[in-house]
């Protein structure tokens, strides 16, 4: 007994590519440049959230670091590794207060481009407020409040 194959009786329309013009290229040039300095201002200022309690400056880590490098000396095994730890963690503590001092750079990009890009993309005031973006920042980059329903 043979099975008969079912056909729909349509053809398959072969693949047709077709070719962006210049304009489209640009625009999807200007809105992947966008999306990569929204994105890194975003990510620069979640890590740069203070975290509460007393704020270490660039000095006291220096002079923490100084105290665990005298008390190295004299330590048992397990104090040593002890402190080295802490000595390793205050270490990257003090490059991550670094970066943070670097974020004006990143924030000026942000102002020059996050009008166009809410805009574009459809962003409210308020989602980019959610994400820790201040309100000078958003003024600053013509980003006005609305009462846009979500």
């Amino acid at each position: 007994m043979t099975v008969a194959k079912k056909t729909s009786g349509a053809k398959k329309k072969p693949n047709v590519t077709r070719a962006l013009s210049e304009s489209q290229k640009a625009a999807m040039t200007k809105g992947r440049l966008e999306a990569r300095v929204v994105s890194r201002y975003l990510e620069a200022i979640a890590a740069s959230k203070s975290k509460r309690g007393r704020q270490r400056t660039q000095d006291s880590i220096g002079a923490l670091l100084v105290r665990i490098e005298r008390e190295l000396a004299n330590a048992g095994a397990l104090r040593r590794l002890e402190l080295t730890q802490k000595k390793f963690d205050l270490l990257e503590e003090r490059t991550q207060l670094r970066a943070r001092a670097d974020i004006s750079n990143v924030e000026k990009e942000f102002v020059k481009i996050a009008h166009s890009y809410a805009e574009r993309s459809g962003i409210s005031y308020a989602a980019f407020r959610e994400l820790g973006v201040t309100p000078a920042v958003l003024k600053r980059a013509g980003i006005k409040r609305t009462r846009r329903a979500s």
